[in-house]
């Protein structure tokens, strides 16, 4: 699923990779459990405190592929529930200032629940709804202009200008 968002990429890559914004647009998270300026760095763990329905609950997201400005893939793992989830930025695709944010989420065909399973069907349901919501919550978040762009560190930098569609 993809968002069209109208703030610059920079600032899109910020609302994802800055712990203290993905706090404030993520649904569900409350804060982060291991606040870390590294955030997000292949194969480093990282863990949110959420709410779940009222319930108290550990997100723990581990980056597998960060391309800043362009691509954030992690696994992660919310209760029983595992997925992996990749976020694609670019160009808005329709001539105009602003980026396109596309989400891909994939998971098992069955995920385990005490006493059972969610079918496919269920499970397809959970991911797109997942990537809806998420994909509207950031796009709100950007477009109020409250993502505000963070200084990357200078090695990210020059693989960031060399990533620039």
């Amino acid at each position: 699923m993809g968002a069209e968002i109208q703030a610059e990429r920079s600032a899109v890559w910020a609302a994802l990779s800055d712990p203290r914004q993905v706090a404030h647009w993520r649904p569900g998270v409350v804060a982060a459990r291991s606040p870390d300026a590294s955030y997000p760095t292949a194969g480093r763990r990282f863990r949110w405190l959420c709410r779940l329905h009222e319930l108290p609950v550990e997100l723990i997201e581990t980056p597998i592929h960060v391309e800043p400005p362009s691509r954030l893939e992690s696994d992660v793992a919310l209760g029983l529930f595992h997925f992996s989830q990749t976020f694609t930025l670019a160009r808005s695709s329709e001539n105009r200032p602003g980026t396109r944010l596309v989400m891909h989420v994939a998971t098992d065909n069955q995920m385990p629940l005490v006493g059972g399973c969610l079918d496919r069907f269920a499970v397809r349901r959970f991911a797109t709804d997942l990537a809806s919501t998420y994909l509207q919550a950031v796009r709100d978040w950007c477009e109020r202009g409250e993502a505000t762009p963070r200084p990357l560190p200078t090695l990210m930098r020059s693989v960031a200008s060399s990533a620039q569609l």
